[in-house]
């Protein structure tokens, strides 16, 4: 990979968009910085003869298109991680205002837990500005007002989540944000100092949780390489506060004996007692802590 340190942010950013565009579309050219960066011509021009010194390699002009292309011999510039890579090429590059365009066609199925703007907006900013928001909130046991102190949200793969001290429980929960009815901030409040991230230990206990293609079903070297299982085991890192609602939405059998027979479980944890104290395991399928209790598919999750 190479150093990029010595440009500017706004030149840097320039650099890996054409690293990005050789990569994964074969071409890029000057309009497209032009149009994605609102650079004028001969800006472009210097940008394009900056990247073929660094690397050149990478590109070369083909005179009828006029664009840049890609070379066999192309070695990109940085690492590009996958999820950006494909929220790009999906959705466009950038937040745009006028709204971009994808980059390849694609087809892709958004989550269907949205949280409304609305709401969004307020927690947010609590979380960046360190204050108290109250909320109306739809639990189990129907619609509450809270005071909570918001200090990180989340995503379990199918829900965004919000985790924050409830100041009606006395303890630090997960809500979800899609059933947060309204949410406004608390000026004049400021949160205590056991409201802090640092005193909730479930969120603070990182986790590192084995799982293996299950032992009962027939299709082991396809899981080893849906989910690039080295050795045949994943390690999930995850923290403890959102381990069950993760372990729940990928089907991971938890159950000591892998007894979920239900194909759709196509992950065992093979060590179950690495979930012992974590309190978000009563939502890890077929969990059964050392007291009996048990976990389940069933169940929807959070506060």
């Amino acid at each position: 990979m190479i150093d990029l340190s010595e440009y500017s942010q706004a030149q840097r950013e320039r650099l890996v968009y054409i690293d990005f565009r050789l990569y994964f579309t074969g071409a890029v050219s000057r309009t497209d910085l032009m149009d994605r960066f609102g650079v004028g011509a001969a800006a472009a021009t210097r940008d394009f003869a900056q990247y073929r010194e660094i690397a050149p390699e990478n590109t070369e002009l083909d005179t009828v298109t006029k664009h840049y292309a890609i070379r066999e011999t192309f070695s990109p510039l940085i690492v590009h991680s996958p999820e950006r890579v494909l929220t790009a090429l999906s959705q466009g590059y950038g937040y745009g205002l006028d709204g971009e365009k994808p980059l390849i066609l694609n087809e892709s199925i958004s989550l269907l837990s949205k949280p409304k703007v609305e709401v969004l907006a307020p927690i947010s900013r609590a979380i960046s500005l360190h204050q108290v928001v109250k909320i109306s909130y739809t639990s189990g046991s129907g619609e509450s007002e809270r005071e909570i102190v918001p200090f990180a949200v989340s995503c379990d793969g199918l829900r965004w989540h919000v985790r924050a001290y409830d100041r009606k429980r006395q303890k630090f929960v997960d809500f979800v944000l899609a059933r947060i009815g309204t949410a406004q901030t608390q000026w004049g409040g400021k949160p205590k100092n056991d409201e802090n991230q640092k005193h909730d230990d479930q969120w603070n206990r990182m986790l590192d949780l084995p799982l293996v293609p299950h032992p009962d079903k027939n299709y082991a070297q396809i899981v080893m390489l849906d989910y690039e299982m080295p050795g045949g085991v994943l390690r999930l890192r995850v923290r403890a506060a959102m381990a069950g609602y993760v372990l729940q939405q990928y089907h991971v059998d938890c159950s000591p004996d892998h007894s979920i027979e239900d194909n759709a479980y196509r992950l065992w944890l093979s060590d179950p007692l690495a979930l012992y104290g974590v309190e978000s395991s009563m939502f890890a399928p077929g969990y059964r802590s050392p007291n009996g209790d048990l976990g389940g598919s069933d169940k929807v999750g959070a506060s």
